[in-house]
């Protein structure tokens, strides 16, 4: 398949390593004709919820007959979903157009693997010069191949935790250090904070951007939701509440994304009416974040039983699920495989009432941290198991009925998950 030759010519052409450096990506899209220029985005940054936030921004878009672009990472079964124009992802034939025009004219220069996928979502988009694009940060902004744009409208800083501390100098590997590489050098706009956990979070955030001569919006100060009775919650800032709909969206974190989202298109006075909102946020497609999985091979297996999937990958997503679940009256198993890179023991501490924990590899990952090395990490845990295959752990966990099945740990998982089931 032609795709899927380019892109292993991408992979071992160009270095997938993290370089924080601007020049390579500056230097290609020169050649482009500085396609960044000539578009309009919302920026969203931060460490969780920053696809959801998208995904809700642009559901309600969509409602609202405005035409996105929208390039988010990683992708999760395709890389055609990282490359959405006009509202529709590129077919398989016209990706492959795309990556072959800009890899002709970076011409064999260095380049890291997300800087030329990020040139070429650039170069694309610029073909729509009305179209709205949402475009989501990588690792570190500050440094960032994303970070080059002129006509920033906005930009979301999602919730920020400690994460990819391995792309920090071993002295350096702190909330404060994060805090600065992703909100320092925030272009002047609109800035939009969401929720942050904790407190000190926000307040660190504050005075990182203090100086940054944006119009500043932070959650519970300009806007805020609360939960209410008969399947609504309540949102409100300086332009009114709105007494809204649950989302098609499990999760308290969810309506915290949502709100955010909400937050910035009614800031950006876009013709985004109630009704737009409204129905926007009860179609939001947010894959393999708390994604109920209701059909499938997989879901054979586990019968009638709630089966869901949720790439949530550190600590902070740990504490955000674990909320989740505790609102659930149920019996809950869990079936974990997770990168070497990350926090495993301060992961799973956030679980509590967990009835069976199994461990897993993550096929093709070579950067992953083998299931049975996982379940030692995990040995103060009750009830931990490995298993080889996801199929495995499946069939070894004993589902009563009204049981939960929950899959987590790493996206990459998930996209196991998908592509078996």
């Amino acid at each position: 398949m032609k795709l899927q030759k380019i892109l292993s010519r991408f992979l071992k052409l160009h270095k997938k390593e993290i370089d924080l450096s601007l020049d390579r990506i500056i230097h290609l899209c020169e050649k482009l004709g500085d396609p960044q220029d000539k578009i309009k985005a919302i920026s969203i940054v931060g460490t969780n919820g920053k696809n959801s936030t998208i995904q809700a921004c642009y559901s309600i878009l969509k409602e609202a007959g405005i035409k996105c672009n929208v390039y988010t990472s990683p992708h999760i079964q395709k890389i055609n979903e990282r490359f959405v124009f006009n509202n529709q992802q590129l077919g398989d034939d016209e990706l492959a157009s795309l990556f072959e025009e800009v890899e002709r004219v970076n011409a064999n220069n260095p380049i890291t693997f997300f800087e030329i996928l990020t040139a070429c979502f650039f170069h694309k988009a610029a073909q729509y010069p009305d179209n709205l694009n949402l475009i989501e940060a990588g690792l570190f902004h500050r440094f960032d191949a994303t970070n080059i744009l002129k006509n920033n409208l906005a930009s979301i800083v999602t919730s920020i935790s400690k994460d990819h501390l391995d792309w920090l100098p071993e002295n350096e590997r702190t909330i404060d250090k994060i805090i600065f590489e992703k909100t320092s050098n925030l272009l002047d706009s609109n800035i939009i904070v969401a929720k942050q956990y904790p407190v000190s979070t926000l307040e660190k955030i504050k005075k990182t951007i203090h100086q940054n001569l944006s119009n500043k919006y932070f959650f519970h100060d300009d806007f805020s939701f609360s939960n209410g009775e008969n399947e609504f919650f309540y949102y409100e800032d300086k332009f009114g509440g709105l007494k809204l709909p649950k989302p098609n969206v499990l999760g308290q974190f969810q309506q915290e994304n949502i709100s955010t989202a909400i937050a910035t298109l009614r800031i950006l006075d876009l013709g985004i009416e109630d009704h737009h909102i409204k129905k926007g946020i009860q179609k939001i497609d947010n894959i393999a974040r708390l994604q109920k999985i209701e059909s499938g091979k997989l879901k054979d297996l586990v019968k009638d039983n709630l089966f869901l999937i949720s790439g949530d990958h550190n600590e902070d997503g740990a504490r955000v699920l674990n909320e989740y679940l505790k609102s659930l009256d149920c019996r809950k198993h869990i079936i974990i495989g997770m990168m070497d890179n990350k926090e495993h023991e301060k992961y799973i501490n956030h679980f509590r009432d967990i009835a069976s924990i199994t461990t897993v590899d993550i096929k093709n990952q070579p950067n992953a941290i083998s299931g049975l090395k996982l379940r030692e990490k995990f040995k103060n845990m009750p009830n931990v198991s490995y298993k080889e295959s996801i199929e495995d752990a499946i069939k070894s966990i004993n589902l009563n009925q009204g049981d939960l099945l929950l899959i987590t740990g790493s996206l990459y998982l998930c996209s196991e998950v998908l592509n078996l089931n």
